[in-house]
């Protein structure tokens, strides 16, 4: 009898801890329901001439005008007494070689010019040397070689007047002039 009364003691103890324990958790709200995506913007239309339908643009596609707004530049500039071509050059002409694979038909003509630093045959042969330099980055880049004429102008063509390091800076230049074949 003893061990019967226990028996219910313990199952009266058991039960009381059970009734206890089983609390609902109280959960926190779900999360609000996604949204679907916003539709992109349109950007509005370019008017630089990057591409090739023209819409958008001021430029006549194949033209003088969008091979300079397409490259960003027609020149590229050379660090004192150098022909090395530079990662700024390299985009610039990368862009031009891109242009130039559009458009088959155009025929160009790199010019190298220095500043007028250094004697008249020194100058012509640098201006020469990034000419070259030009000329071989563009053909690298898959432009015919046939296409791409140089000329040394040295120290004869400044763009920038002046005896100071900033005139010099723009004078040290290879510039890509279109001759022929664009619209």
């Amino acid at each position: 009898m003893l061990h019967r009364a226990s028996t219910l003691a313990i199952v009266a103890v058991l039960v009381g801890t059970a009734a206890c324990s089983t609390k609902k958790k109280v959960l926190p709200p779900p999360p609000p329901p996604a949204t679907a995506p916003m539709a992109p913007t349109m950007a509005p239309p370019s008017t630089s001439g990057s591409g090739d339908t023209g819409v958008g643009t001021t430029n006549l596609p194949g033209s003088i005008a969008d091979f300079k707004a397409t490259s960003g530049s027609d020149t590229v500039l050379f660090a004192y007494d150098s022909y090395d071509v530079d990662d700024t050059a390299k985009a610039i002409l990368g862009k031009q070689a891109e242009w130039l694979a559009r458009y088959p038909s155009v025929k160009v003509t790199v010019e190298g010019h220095t500043d007028e630093r250094g004697t008249r045959e020194y100058n012509l042969a640098l201006g020469d040397r990034r000419a070259s330099a030009a000329k071989n980055f563009l053909a690298a880049q898959g432009v015919n070689s046939s296409r791409i004429a140089t000329i040394s102008y040295g120290k004869e063509r400044p763009v920038a007047d002046g005896t100071d390091e900033a005139a010099y800076a723009q004078n040290r230049r290879a510039v890509t002039v279109v001759v022929s074949g664009a619209k």
